[in-house]
């Protein structure tokens, strides 16, 4: 199990950029992929991106393709999650979660449910303004 907390969340103009960060606690964060998620209110949580335990593979939902960017730091305990060319539809709180499978070594849209992923952190509020 691991422990995550979520920052860097903020208020920023339509075309802005923001980078969030995700720092786990415990020796077993290598070992897991890693989601980025959003809930918009009235809206279910949905995945916009994951990474797997090495960092080797990505996946994005499509409408962040090209903007948002998945990253992680084994050595640091941290997933990030920079967003560019921000939209006010990307209002939403984010939250990062670990798989609840181990070295998993590909994500797509068929195992990125909120089902497949567990230590979900708090969340941080990203609101877009136009």
């Amino acid at each position: 199990q691991v422990q995550l907390v979520e920052s860097g969340g903020g208020l920023v103009q339509a075309g802005g950029s923001l980078r969030l960060s995700c720092a786990a606690s415990g020796r077993t964060f290598s070992r897991y992929g890693m989601g980025w998620f959003r809930q918009a209110p009235g809206k279910e949580r949905e995945i916009v991106a994951a990474i797997i335990y090495s960092g080797g593979s990505t996946y994005y939902v499509d409408s962040v393709k090209g903007r948002f960017t998945i990253s992680r730091d084994n050595a640091q305990n941290t997933v990030y999650l920079q967003m560019n060319s921000l939209k006010p539809e990307d209002t939403a709180v984010y939250y990062c979660a670990a798989d609840l499978q181990i070295y998993r070594m590909t994500f797509t849209a068929w195992n990125t449910k909120v089902s497949d992923f567990g230590s979900w952190g708090q969340g941080t509020q990203v609101t877009v303004s136009s």
